[in-house]
This record gives structure tokens, sequence and C-alpha cells, in this order.
């Protein structure tokens, strides 16, 4: 038997990681860790409602506006700006969208009246809607460099992890923080400060992966760049991506009034351990199934979110706790799974120089998705009780993940010869 050093024994050749991808490896972790903590900020009001509600003594329907101002931020965020990081700079438009961020939650610290509250809403948005494309781009590139050899699946994947993963921890610290800590309105933003501080140090050290000379066109607000053939394929991807996101939506602006107005539990920790709960499925999901097939990733998405919404409607109408967190926890893991090929299907899509406005554009729709209904439910609340506006908020967005998915599943699971 030879040994490892006899003549004429071959080796596997070992190509050390050049400097670049040392560097690019390092960057796209940091970028993760500031991804995960500006969307954990958006969410981290989710359980503190109530309060707000109890201390201003508006209705619950302002609770979906100011829910509804943060998703108007987005949107206003992605069409004005989710593009223009194609050629200023992934990490300028970042830092530029955590002092956004920053001035929030600054905003959050200090100001203590319904008018505030809702500026703030909207400037997260906004700073969010520059972020979640730019960040989603920036983490494909960094990867590509850092391993050259790699088909983009495990970048999609974090960013798809890392966008619903953040949320999922807001509710979850902000419930921590305030259930047994003084000053509730205001513990959890002064931390944020703190680490929003932080990210924007740490991103100082992350390489740019846009080119230093590359062209910079006229202004002009977001446009989607898709091929024509591709059209259907987004078409019926975007509208999954809403429908998915309309759940998050709903869970995130009133799980705490359902919970505490309508069951009567009134813990804050609760309430942010059930989104927690949705939000936190729909980020392992896409962990345990992201490198499936996409046909496996769509009919076990479809089949989730299906299931879970039945259960919504149901807990509901029987008011039963139990039944509320297992309809969240089901459909949140169909959300991640539909979510995840989404965003895998608008960067196959796209063109390298696109890649961002592409990316922005299923956001927009995913955005819209989390907007529009929120403040439908918020109006129905107006009228009708918390009981039956959830379980026809479950049926009608039933029928829309049906139909989108399962157009999805007709043109062939988009890309699922790339996968």
């Amino acid at each position: 038997m030879h040994s490892a050093t006899e003549p004429g024994r071959l080796r596997p050749a070992v190509t050390a990681p050049t400097p670049a991808a040392r560097t690019h490896g390092r960057g796209f972790w940091v970028v993760v860790a500031v991804f995960a903590v500006l969307m954990a900020f958006t969410t981290l009001p989710t359980p503190l409602y109530p309060l707000y509600q109890q201390r201003d003594g508006f209705p619950t329907f302002v609770i979906t506006l100011i829910f509804a101002a943060y998703g108007f931020g987005v949107m206003a965020g992605l069409y004005l700006t989710g593009h223009v990081s194609d050629y200023l700079g992934r990490r300028k438009v970042i830092m530029a969208a955590a002092s956004m961020e920053l001035a929030s939650a600054i905003m959050f610290t200090l100001l203590a009246d319904t008018t505030s509250l809702l500026i703030a809403r909207f400037l997260c948005g906004v700073g969010i809607g520059a972020l979640t494309a730019t960040a989603t781009a920036h983490l494909s590139e960094l990867r590509s460099v850092a391993r050259p050899r790699e088909d983009g699946s495990f970048a999609s994947t974090a960013a798809g992890v890392v966008n619903t993963g953040g949320l999922a921890l807001g509710p979850l610290l902000a419930g921590l923080l305030t259930q047994w800590l003084p000053a509730p309105l205001t513990v959890p933003f002064a931390v944020w400060v703190v680490l929003i501080v932080i990210a924007l140090v740490a991103m100082l050290f992350v390489p740019e992966t846009v080119p230093e000379d590359t062209v910079r066109p006229p202004y002009r607000p977001q446009q989607v760049h898709i091929d024509d053939s591709a059209r259907p394929v987004f078409a019926a991807t975007a509208v999954a991506a809403a429908s998915a996101f309309s759940v998050l939506g709903v869970f995130t602006s009133l799980t705490a009034s359902f919970v505490g107005g309508t069951l009567h539990h009134h813990s804050r920790l609760l309430s942010g351990a059930i989104v927690f709960g949705v939000l936190g499925a729909s980020a392992l999901s896409q962990v345990l199934l992201g490198s499936r097939s996409v046909g496996l990733r769509l009919r076990t998405g479809m089949a989730l979110m299906a299931t879970g919404l039945v259960l919504v409607a149901t807990a509901s109408l029987s008011q039963s706790l139990v039944l509320f967190v297992v309809a969240g926890v089901l459909a949140g893991a169909g959300v991640g799974l539909v979510f995840n090929v989404a965003l895998a299907t608008a960067a196959r899509v796209s063109s390298s120089e696109h890649r961002g406005g592409t990316l922005a554009g299923m956001f927009l729709a995913a955005y819209a998705g989390i907007t529009v209904p929120v403040i439908a439910a918020g109006l129905a609340l107006t009228w009708f009780p918390a009981v039956g506006v959830l379980a026809t908020f479950a049926l009608v967005v039933l029928v829309a993940v049906l139909v989108s998915t399962g157009r999805m599943i007709a043109l062939d699971g988009p890309g699922a010869s790339h996968d």
C-alpha cells in the first residue's frame, strides 16, 4: 500500500481560496447579519400595538393603518429606489436603507404620538423597500465570488431565510424585552438603535460588487425588466408571492388584537411568540426544503398554505388558540416555500445588469399583497367582528393561493429544469 508521501501517489488538487473569495465570503455573512437585524426591526412593534392603542385611544382600524403605512413605504422604496443599486452600488444603497431604519428607530424611541408612529412606520417601510432587492442581489453576487462553482441556490435560500427569519425574530424579541422590563414602548427600539449603528459600521468592510465604472443612466422610477418569453412565469410567481405575503400581513398586524381582544390572552410574549412561530416556520421550511426541486417546493407550499388557511378560518370561528397557532405555523411554512421559489425565479429570469430591478419588482408584488388585504381587513373590522373577518380573509386568500400556485405548476414549476 502506498503512503500519502510516496512518489506516484496521486493527490486530489486543492485550490486555496483567493483573497477576493475570502473577503467576499466574509462580506456575505456580514450582509446576512445586517439584513436580519433590519428585517427584525420591521416587526418589532407587532406585539406592542395594543399598548399603542391603549396609550392613544384609537380603534383597531388604526392599527391596520399603521401597518399599511409601513407597506406603502415599502412599495414607495421599491418603486423609487429598488433598482438604483444596479448602478450606484449595493453597499451604498444598503447603508442608506440602514440609515433610514435608524431614523425610524430614533423616532420610535423619543416620540410618543400616533402621527409620529405613522411617520416612523412609513420611513421604516421606505428603507426596507430600498433594502430587500438590493441585499438579495448583493448576497447573490458576493456568494458567486466566494463560491464560484455553486449554482446560486444557496444565496437565494439564504436571502429568503434571512428575509422571513429576520421578520420572525422581531416580535419574539419585542415580547421578551417588554414582558418584564419597564418602558415597553422605548426599550426595544433603543436596543435597535444600537444594533443598527453596529450594522452601519460593519457594512463599511463589505466589498462592493457593482463595478465603479458602471454607466449611470438617467434616473426614472422602478421598471421591471423581464424578457417577453418569461412574462407568464413571472406574472404567476408575482401573484403567488402577493398571496403568500398577505398571510404574513394579517398575522403580523392583527395577531395581538385577535389573541388579546377576542381570545382574552394579554401576554405580549405570547403574541410575539405566535408571530415568531408563523414567520419562523416560513424560514425553517426554506432551510429544510430549499434545495429540493421547484415542483416539490411548490406542491408542498401550496398544500401547507391551503391547510393552514382552512384551519385559520376554523380557529377564528371556534375561537381556539391552539388551532390558531397550528394554522399559523402551517400557513407560514407554506409561505416560505412559495416565496423561496418566487425569489429563485426572479433571480433566474433577470439579466445581471437588471437583477436589482427584477427582484424589486418581485418584492413590489409581495408587499402589495401584504398591504392591500390588511387595509381591507382593517376596514371590515370597523363593521364586522374579528372572527368573521379572519374566516373570510382566510377563504379569499385560499382561492388566490390555489389559483396562482396551480398556474406556476402548470408552467412546469418555473425553472424546474434549472434546479
